[in-house]
């Protein structure tokens, strides 16, 4: 009985992580057969209709689908990665994938069988999807080997139809290498190109791969967002793995929140308006690229908070503060930065007042209550040296240095 009652559970259990992943016989005309797809929608999908989904195509699909999907979930977890539609379109019933994927050995080029399932992907699958599913703007493709150099087909569209490009351990079709080089240099918007390969590799392969990355390697189009991965110390199977997680990685690196590589790159030598510039512009950019409605994260804009406050003696505090309350009205945090840019300029009743504002929003039972407690006691102490006529005059600067946010030890606002 226990045995039974056991295998009803499991049998339950994967029906219903089975909800989420859909089999459709796709009819199409451009290849005259029937195409199979599997298609996994987010766990979200039906919890918030306001939200749209990048795509993520995947040639080659019964192999890269599980692995793929597994990585978008983790990294959708971790907050590095937008949650993803994932759509695995199958080439491995009776080997489509080499008529599918075949090209002319003369031209480099897509034949006939080959072209009609290219018009498949762009002018039929990716249509249906737009209007079947809530897709952003945002799609991607992937493919391994063969199907690999056939995703570059796409690349080398005078606008292309993929923003990203993901080439695991690729079999580049003769004079590809010029082909996609040229492209590079020509985009005019930002687009994800990303490369893999390493020793196990047949000398062909490998070939083509590494006259692919010495010219891509050298671009200075700053549209063109490039990442190569050598993954020789790994088996040719292991090397799949790594390369879907590096490149769902770097293709959704805007994305996740500021790490210190893109502090110190584009914001660090900022003055203090444009980095509030830079952080509204790319949570903006998150949602227009991705669909993803993501609040301003907590952890980028204490990343911030030392420009604000060094640099022009905290003349962007208000506004610093400003777009916190927009964003966390019930924190304390924003009348804490409005409170110190009235406390520079000296204007100590304002100040108290936004210090108190933020006081009554956290809470006596909170463990940092008494620290933004200070906040008031500082500044009566100010108000009352003030109308005695001996308030030290002190650097705005050295006093802000010595604060301490709410709330920013543990975290949390």
């Amino acid at each position: 009985m226990r045995k039974i009652v056991v295998l009803l559970f499991l049998v339950s259990f994967l029906g219903q992580a089975q909800d989420n992943i859909v089999f459709k016989k796709f009819n199409s005309t451009y290849t005259n057969s029937e195409r199979i797809l599997k298609i996994f929608l987010p766990e979200s999908y039906n919890e918030d209709e306001k939200n749209s989904y990048p795509v993520a195509i995947l040639l080659d699909g019964e192999l890269l689908f599980d692995v793929y999907v597994a990585n978008s979930k983790l990294f959708a977890a971790r907050d590095k990665a937008p949650e993803q539609i994932v759509v695995a379109v199958y080439q491995n019933q009776n080997e489509e994938r080499y008529a599918d994927c075949d090209y002319s050995e003369d031209t480099g080029l897509p034949n006939q069988e080959s072209t009609q399932f290219y018009g498949f992907i762009r002018d039929e699958l990716l249509p249906y999807l737009d209007n079947t599913y809530r897709t952003s703007l945002f799609k991607s493709i992937m493919g391994n080997t063969l199907t690999g150099n056939f995703i570059n087909y796409f690349f080398l569209e005078p606008t292309p139809v993929f923003n990203a490009y993901m080439n695991i351990n690729p079999s580049f079709a003769p004079e590809m290498h010029q082909k996609i080089e040229a492209q590079s240099q020509s985009l005019m918007t930002q687009y994800f190109y990303y490369l893999s390969g390493g020793e196990y590799n047949n000398e062909k392969r490998t070939a083509g791969i590494n006259n692919v990355h010495n010219l891509l390697k050298l671009s200075q189009n700053d549209n063109f967002k490039y990442r190569y991965d050598d993954f020789s110390n790994a088996s040719k199977t292991a090397s799949i793995g790594q390369s879907v997680a590096s490149a769902i990685d770097f293709t959704f690196a805007l994305f996740a929140a500021i790490s210190q590589e893109e502090f110190d790159k584009s914001i660090a030598n900022l003055d203090p308006g444009d980095a509030i510039e830079y952080l509204e512009r790319k949570y903006v950019e998150i949602e227009y690229l991705y669909g993803s409605n993501v609040k301003i994260r907590e952890s980028d804009i204490f990343k911030i908070e030392p420009i604000i406050i060094d640099k022009m003696n905290g003349d962007y505090l208000e506004e610093f503060g400003k777009m916190i309350m927009r964003l966390y009205p019930e924190s304390p945090l924003g009348d804490y930065y409005i409170g110190l840019y009235y406390e520079t300029g000296y204007d100590y009743k304002k100040a108290l007042k936004h210090f108190k504002n933020g006081y009554a929003k956290i809470g006596s039972d909170n463990p940092n209550s008494d620290g933004y407690y200070a906040n008031i006691e500082r500044v009566l102490e100010k108000q009352r040296a003030e109308r005695l006529g001996y308030l030290d005059e002190q650097e705005p600067n050295e006093e802000l240095n010595d604060e301490t946010p709410p709330d920013q030890e543990n975290g949390g606002l």
